[in-house]
């Protein structure tokens, strides 16, 4: 399955006005090659491993795997990830026909706070809200992979 999305910095936390939810997100790469990244994820009471391929050149579109695993096996494989877990809160926020996934960060990249949107095609229109902020679809900085072991706290 091709994921086409774009990504977002967040002006401020006004987006909290439109969230309809949050949940709670650790994760951690077994790989984070650009060409396979390899995730593990626990997501509330669920977990999943999902395999990524590499972006196409506008960064808004790649290959996506992903399976739901039972919590304890990816508590366990998130012992032998590579170094450097994000942790997050993600909230959702539906404006207009989207839902926007507003990730704010924890941990080392304590401040960042991202919002995505998936879409059905790179060139489809959506409402973009007063408090997104600066495009960084493609800005492999904000890759949550890159994240993971070049925090954003020390790059502030």
């Amino acid at each position: 399955m091709v994921e086409i999305e774009r990504k977002f910095l967040v002006k401020d936390d006004t987006f909290r006005k439109d969230c309809q939810s949050k949940l709670p997100f650790k994760q951690a790469y077994l790989n984070s090659a650009p060409e396979r990244t390899i995730r593990i994820r626990v997501a509330g009471d669920k977990a999943y491993i999902t395999i990524k391929g590499i972006s196409s050149k506008s960064g808004m579109s790649r290959y996506e795997w992903e399976k739901e695993i039972p919590v304890e096996e990816a508590e366990d494989l998130l012992k032998i990830c590579e170094d450097g877990m994000i942790e997050k809160e993600r909230h959702l926020a539906k404006i207009g026909d989207h839902v926007y996934e507003i990730d704010e960060f924890y941990g080392d990249n304590e401040g960042l706070i991202l919002a995505e949107i998936e879409l059905t095609s790179e060139d489809e229109e959506f409402e973009k809200p007063h408090w997104l902020g600066e495009e960084v679809t493609g800005n492999a900085n904000y890759y949550n992979s890159n994240l993971a072991t070049n925090p954003f706290k020390y790059r502030k």
